[in-house]
């Protein structure tokens, strides 16, 4: 086998490793909706490498729908609400939970199986993630005005890395990538970033908006 199916075989195992670990540490905080869609991420990650070393079409088609899933609600609806807890402090009940994933399921049913959907679904991916990309701005700028420049400037990264992926997603293909690996093991390292750096920015955010919150309670002497 080529080098590069190796490092894609890689590139997708660091993607499953990564959205596994920071999905279940969500979890632990009490986030339902970022810890859910961080593990959608990496069933639909174990099901490309399935797919990859064994050629399960079943796995194939699961990663598909699962990618399709995060690309136009998952991460674009449902991960801006899970972050809104420390930019809104929006903390949505059990059911509404459900709900959201509810409809986001039934929003990429849709997306998969209306003949409406073919031609302009590759724009609605890109329209979703680029208003994803507006809020990761402005999660960016209350980073910077709490103090956390670090972490602003990998959100930032991670606006500019997943804007350029979700772009030349349908649109653009790498010169010489005939089979797309180059493109995947992109997207792949891209997404890890992406899980990992939400998840650290989140929890800087979080613990400078409890402090805030600490003072404000002092009373003025």
């Amino acid at each position: 086998m080529e080098r590069s199916f190796y490092i894609l075989c890689f590139a997708i195992f660091v993607l499953v490793a990564t959205s596994l670990i920071y999905g279940l540490k969500f979890l632990r905080k009490g986030n339902y909706l970022l810890g859910i869609e961080w593990l959608v991420v990496t069933f639909s990650g174990t099901n490309f490498l399935l797919y990859a070393l064994g050629g399960s079409q079943a796995s194939y088609r699961i990663s598909f729908f699962c990618d399709a899933f995060s690309r136009g609600f998952g991460i674009p609806v449902i991960a801006v609400a899970g972050l809104m807890a420390v930019t809104h402090r929006y903390k949505p009940s059990i059911l509404v939970d459900v709900v959201f994933f509810a409809l986001a399921i039934a929003g990429t049913v849709v997306l998969m199986a209306a003949d409406f959907m073919i031609q302009p679904k590759p724009y609605f991916y890109v329209v979703m993630w680029s208003a994803f990309s507006v809020y990761l701005a402005y999660f960016a700028k209350r980073l910077l005005s709490a103090g956390e420049g670090l972490h602003a400037f990998g959100v930032l990264m991670v606006l500019l890395t997943s804007q350029a992926i979700a772009s030349i997603y349908d649109f653009y293909k790498i010169p010489g990538d005939d089979e797309h690996i180059v493109f995947y093991i992109l997207a792949a390292f891209t997404w890890s970033f992406v899980c990992v750096e939400l998840y650290h920015a989140y929890g800087a955010l979080e613990r400078a908006e409890d402090g805030d919150e600490l003072l404000a309670a002092v009373p003025a002497r």
